[in-house]
């Protein structure tokens, strides 16, 4: 089911600016390189659906606000809809939006029906999405509506919330999907994409625009990223009181991993805080030479966290402690209150694998140099 378009929207459309003409040029004058090509490609096209893969970090959200606006600006639509993966990411978009002259409300719910005249449109999650389609699916066909879907792929986490995605925004008159990587999609094709068939039999997502990793990093967009891993011995008791051994990075099955993980990031052990100390010292290192060189310790483990332990705190008040009364006062405050930050994502890696690794008592870790 398509939105209902009257002829004098047809014609307000065919009356749009000249070819290679911008209703808001001042938003596109600031945009990156990438930005201004993949900005005058969606407009070339006129396409319903148009999905960008952008390397993390490049500036998708800019970009996408700045389609938004030009859209609005030649009355193409009239409101606006991001879809996001998590809640905070909803007043994350709002802020961006509102500098860009978009009203979005990033505290509607569901139970509200009707969104607020006061806002040009809404931001909600790929969750509040599938908990009501239909009454998203209203809201798209009552007004000329772009969607936005903020990391697509989300949308492919389970059934039901591709089912609703389609459901609720298939009347939408302009949808623009973002993700940071190509994806692939073997069980629960994402709704909206296109997908090309690979020599293994999967499915891959096409792009309308690519801006990956080396291009991103020859312009200068991002930095260049080191990973460095760290393995180690852990110990365990379980509540049967049989003691188990396993080696972070070998394979291990999925309760003993998780169990290995949990031993490995209890505050009472060792091996996370001889991590903290070397990840600190590498990252002084580096700085030596890049002034402004930043960390994250723990990639992907930041994803789920429910609750946390004190292991980085810990190191913390020790490692910082140390430093109080030296002659770079100010500079070590700034180190403390940027290793403050590592710690809380410290303590956000530690809630995955206490979470992960209900079964069992963490008895310590043995650390392996």
């Amino acid at each position: 089911m398509s939105a209902p378009v009257s002829a004098a929207e047809e014609d307000e459309e065919e009356r749009g600016p000249r070819p290679g003409e911008s209703l808001r040029a001042d938003l596109i004058r600031p945009l990156r390189a990438w930005q201004k090509e993949a900005y005058r490609e969606y407009f070339a096209q006129r396409r319903r659906d148009f999905l960008v893969v952008a390397t993390p970090g490049a500036g998708k959200t800019a970009y996408a606000l700045t389609v938004a606006a030009e859209l609005l600006a030649r009355r193409e639509i009239v409101a606006v809809t991001v879809v996001t993966p998590t809640e905070h990411l909803k007043y994350q978009w709002a802020q961006a939006a509102h500098r860009v002259g978009i009203a979005l409300d990033p505290a509607y719910r569901n139970a509200q029906g009707r969104a607020s005249a006061d806002f040009t449109g809404v931001a909600v999650t790929y969750a509040q999405v599938a908990a009501h389609p239909a009454l998203h699916q209203q809201r798209t066909l009552n007004r000329r509506t772009l969607v936005v879907f903020d990391e697509i792929h989300h949308a492919g986490d389970a059934l039901s919330w591709g089912d609703a995605v389609r459901v609720a925004f298939e009347p939408a008159r302009r949808r623009l999907a973002l993700t940071g990587t190509p994806f692939r999609s073997d069980t629960n094709p994402i709704p909206f994409v296109t997908y090309l068939q690979e020599p293994d039999g999967s499915r891959r997502s096409r792009a309308d625009y690519v801006y990956g990793y080396g291009p991103a990093l020859a312009d200068g967009v991002v930095r260049p990223v080191i990973f460095l891993a760290y393995s180690g011995e852990m110990r365990w008791r379980t509540r049967a009181g049989d003691e188990l051994a396993g080696t972070l990075g070998a394979p291990m099955i999925g309760e003993h991993l998780s169990q290995a993980w949990r031993t490995a990031l209890n505050p009472d052990g060792e091996w996370i805080t001889r991590v903290l100390e070397t990840a600190d010292r590498r990252l002084t290192e580096i700085r030596s030479d890049v002034p402004d060189a930043g960390g994250n310790p723990w990639g992907n483990l930041l994803r789920d966290a429910d609750t946390g332990i004190d292991a980085a705190d810990a190191w913390l008040a020790q490692h910082c402690s140390k430093r109080k009364g030296t002659s770079e006062r100010t500079r070590e405050r700034e180190r403390a209150e940027e290793r403050e930050l590592a710690a809380v994502m410290a303590r956000s890696a530690a809630q995955f694998a206490a979470s992960a690794g209900r079964v069992g008592r963490v008895r310590g870790a043995e650390v392996t140099p």
